[in-house]
Formats: C-alpha cells, structure tokens, sequence
C-alpha cells in the first residue's frame, strides 16, 4: 500500500509519500511556515509526486492532519485530500495532530505519561496523554494549563508540543518530573504517514477536529440591517 500525507495544521507545510513494505519515505518535503498554506500546498504535492515512480497515480491512500490547529490550515489540507482522494478515487483517512507528535515517544515509552500539548493561546492547551501500553489518559480536548496538568497525576511526564515547556513548568512548579521532548513545531510527516496506513478510513474520516470556535467571530453589533425583497 502507498500513502500521501499532507499536514497543514501548525507551523509547516508538509507532504510525504511512503510504501507500506519500505522503512523511509519514498518522497518527503517539509517547509516551515504558518500563513501561506493554500498558495504553496498543491505546488509542494506536486514536487513529491514527481520524485515518486508512478506519482499520484500510485497511490491507495490520502492521510491529512485534521487538527486541533490553525483554522485556516486544517481546512485547506482537509479541502485538497478530499479533492485528491476523489480524483482518484481512493480512501482519505484523519490524522489527529496531538496523536501524530505523540506517537513517536509512546513507541519508547516506559512507565513515563507521553502528553501532547499545544498553545492554544490565553493560558489554554489543546492536551491529549497517554499512559503505560499507549492507553489514552485524557482524551483530545481544549483546557487550562494548570488543570490540565493537575489532570495528569503524578508522572513522571514526557511533553512534546508546542505547549510542552507551558506543561513542564507547570508540573516543575508542583514538584514533579518532566521533560520536553519531542518536536515543538508540527508532527513528523513520515510519522503521519505511518499512522494514516493504519488508520481505518469508517472510524477517521477527514473531518476538522477543531476543539474551540475560532477567535475571529462575525460582529452583529455592525451588521447593516437589508430590507425584504
């Protein structure tokens, strides 16, 4: 089986190619970036199609981040995984990005809570944690920083994220032990890839896993009254 993945949801713009039987991806390219997703993705999708024998044409499988994240990013790598998966006709699966930046240190955990945090702004995380055998500890979801370490337990903590120096200094601060690891950016690509093969495409669709309203809302207060007709 060969998948593309696309992550568009924090702050790069990625895209890889991997076959199920190989070790590394066949193709992969990441930029660093957090506005300008829309303009740069199809171009970037293109350049790894090209460096893969068979391109689009050989793939069984599309794989998207879905969030939480940017608004705008989920929504334009939701938007062109549906359009490739239905000119290709071949099956989207989600990713969760909190699931993709915690994978790789679930894979090496001991006894450790993996927690994949990120800033979500005014004091807030998006958080989901794992414990021993990669159990979920607390499932996806949109907190304050100190509840949501205080939701934990004890630890010792693993945090990866961009929320992840937030986490352990509020766990420092209680006197327990934790470490930032992993990536603080945006998930391994490869990593996405990997979990989009496994993925079934009934229970992980391609739907925005959002976990708040936007922070942009309409303004009523402004809106010019239109007359019937």
């Amino acid at each position: 089986m060969r998948i593309l993945a696309i992550d568009t949801a924090l702050g790069a713009l990625s895209a890889a190619i991997l076959d199920k039987a190989a070790t590394e991806p066949l193709a992969i390219e990441r930029i660093l970036m957090q506005r300008g997703h829309a303009e740069a993705l199809v171009p970037l999708i293109e350049r790894v199609a090209a460096r893969t024998e068979g391109g689009l044409a050989s793939l069984d499988r599309i794989a998207v981040t879905v969030g939480p994240g940017s608004f705008t990013g989920i929504r334009v790598g939701i938007a062109a995984a549906r359009a490739l998966g239905l000119a290709l006709d071949i099956p989207v699966v989600g990713v969760s990005t909190l699931a993709a930046l915690a994978a790789p240190l679930v894979l090496s955990m001991g006894n450790e809570v993996i927690a994949a945090a990120l800033d979500a702004r005014h004091g807030q995380i998006y958080v989901q944690a794992f414990g021993p055998g990669g159990r979920t500890l607390l499932s996806p979801r949109l907190s304050p920083v100190r509840e949501a370490a205080r939701a934990l337990g004890a630890g010792p903590f693993r945090f990866t994220g961009s929320g992840a120096p937030m986490m352990a200094i509020e766990a420092w601060s209680m006197g327990l032990a934790a470490e930032v690891a992993g990536e603080l950016i945006a998930p391994d690509i490869a990593v996405i890839a990997r979990l989009g093969l496994f993925a079934e495409p009934a229970s992980a669709p391609p739907s925005p896993l959002y976990l708040k309203m936007p922070d942009a809302k309409p303004q009523d207060n402004g809106r010019i009254m239109r007359s019937p007709g």
